[in-house]
């Protein structure tokens, strides 16, 4: 395909170049040869002076060639300009008439990689959750599911993930509906729509409703909680930059008592920061996270340890409601 792609470019006077690299990130590093390592070919396209366009995002900048657009046509489902994870932060051998040279390709911002989930929820009295939540995929996330959805055999399975979502944050649901739209075109966000119904989300402790503000999703890993001490780095799939926003009317009749405390972590590899508010009648809670730097070395792996400790605290903190005084 990048053959194919390469010669098509060549009738239009366009200049491309095969770009050897592995899929694995770290398995080429400029230090050791890279030998017979290579498991993949792309393209590096030549761009035109003129061509001005903010969709094309894996743009890299050379003395002898001018900028180039790095591609991968073997990828059905990752739009022009965009690049896979794996390919980002990455060792290529890039094969002109001159001569090879290893380039280390270019890393997309955390945003072009993302989901955020937007949550409005209804509280009643015996803890019962229910409302609309709305998910968008971009960059390598919509990838992976227009790929899953469009390899769907049994339409049973078209809601997945999103039973695996709910079922590890909330539990005790039912789907009320669910549709998904994936756009016009690879480069447009993947989005659900789900309305659901849980019952006993918040928990009754007396006269007390004890709620968690952060509905959906986690973003802790426990993979560093091991005895053994880390022996090799570790490598993101990709940059990414998620964030949720989740509001929940309050019962009526109850008043909040106690919210759990912002949180704010800033590491070189990353941040998280999350607040919980109280505005007129509804509970609001907003969180990002953010992965900006793809090979996290082994000095650092204590701090990405608890960089996931911070983040799995804060998930599973509660609101305090209390009756109404009047």
């Amino acid at each position: 395909k990048a053959t194919l792609l390469g010669s098509m470019l060549r009738e239009i006077g366009i200049d491309s170049y095969y770009v050897l690299i592995n899929t694995n990130r770290g398995e080429i590093t400029r230090e050791e040869p890279p030998g017979l390592h290579f498991n993949h070919a792309i393209l590096a396209i030549r761009l035109a002076p003129e061509v001005s366009d903010p969709t094309l995002l894996a743009v890299a900048e050379y003395p002898r060639l001018g900028r180039v657009l790095y591609f991968d046509p073997t990828d059905s489902v990752t739009p022009l300009g965009g690049l896979a994870g794996s390919l980002q932060g990455n060792y290529g051998l890039l094969v002109t008439a001159d001569g090879g040279e290893l380039e280390l390709l270019p890393q997309l911002a955390p945003a072009s990689n993302s989901i955020e989930r937007l949550a409005k929820m209804r509280l009643d009295a015996e803890g019962t959750l229910s409302g609309e939540f709305i998910e968008r995929r971009t960059g390598d996330r919509a990838a992976a599911e227009r790929y899953r959805l469009a390899s769907l055999t049994r339409s049973v399975d078209r809601n997945r993930p999103i039973e695996l979502l709910l079922a590890n944050s909330i539990g005790n649901y039912r789907i009320v509906d669910a549709a998904v739209d994936e756009g016009v075109g690879q480069a447009r966000p993947v989005e659900w729509r789900v309305h659901i119904e849980a019952e006993k989300y918040g928990k009754l402790s007396g006269d007390l409703l004890l709620v968690r503000p952060r509905l959906l999703g986690s973003k802790a890993s426990g993979f560093l909680e091991t005895r053994e001490p880390r022996q090799q780095p570790i490598e993101f799939e990709g940059p990414l930059s998620d964030s949720d926003t989740f509001e929940v009317e309050l019962p009526p009749h109850f008043e909040v008592e106690e919210l759990p405390p912002p949180v704010k972590a800033d590491y070189p590899f990353g941040s998280y920061q999350s607040h919980s508010e109280v505005v007129g009648r509804v509970l609001r809670y907003t969180r990002r996270i953010e992965i900006h730097q793809l090979s996290v070395p082994v000095e650092q792996a204590a701090d990405l340890r608890n960089f996931y400790r911070i983040i799995g605290t804060d998930e599973g903190r509660a609101a305090v409601l209390r009756p109404s005084v009047h």
